[in-house]
């Protein structure tokens, strides 16, 4: 069965982005950008890493699930943002822009989606963002691997949206801290 990993980048006080979905101030230089790509290589957008040279080849994902406002951060230039991977957009009314045609939009209960999903053959899925969906799914989440960036945002986007109090354990595999001050700490479901 294939498994869900939410792999997302976080500050020290939780946030996945700023207010208004701002996430530039997320370290995306120094010594931890290597090590993490060779472990979740075709997890940046298919022509930012053709111009950065890495090769979206050989990752752990097949399929990427996002939110809409996760989606819509870099439109209208990136319609299409990871050809690389299936994309599957989850939106409450929204419309598909122009060349998106490569990702699937659905208004379809995000819970059974992943279900379907993880029936399937294939590599694993990749949550991609944003809170709001993370919350929707997180009974279904396998494995959380979080790049805790050393800042704090103070307001915006938390990891997960306000749900209701479900404890749910996670065991860590590995904690790897690097000289830029990023984290890389991945978990499994407990």
């Amino acid at each position: 069965m294939r498994e869900l990993t939410y792999y997302v980048a976080v500050t020290v006080d939780g946030y996945i982005a700023g207010p208004r979905g701002e996430f530039d101030r997320f370290l995306a230089e120094g010594d931890h950008m290597a090590p993490i790509w060779a472990s979740y290589a075709g997890t940046a957008p298919t022509d930012l890493a053709a111009a950065a040279g890495l090769s979206v080849a050989d990752g752990p994902f097949d399929t990427v699930l996002m939110g809409w406002n996760t989606y819509a951060v870099a439109l209208p230039e990136y319609p299409d943002p990871y050809r690389h991977l299936r994309q599957i957009v989850f939106t409450r009314g929204h419309e598909a822009p122009a060349g998106a045609d490569g990702v699937e939009f659905t208004d379809r209960d995000p819970v059974e989606v992943v279900r379907e999903l993880k029936a399937e053959e294939g590599k694993g899925i990749w949550l991609c963002g944003g809170g709001a969906l993370a919350s929707a799914v997180r009974g279904e989440i396998d494995r959380l691997a979080l790049k805790r960036n050393p800042m704090l945002f103070g307001d915006g986007i938390p990891l997960f949206a306000a749900g209701d109090y479900a404890p749910a354990g996670f065991r860590p595999t590995a904690v790897t801290p690097f000289d830029s001050g990023v984290v890389l700490e991945e978990y499994v479901r407990a």
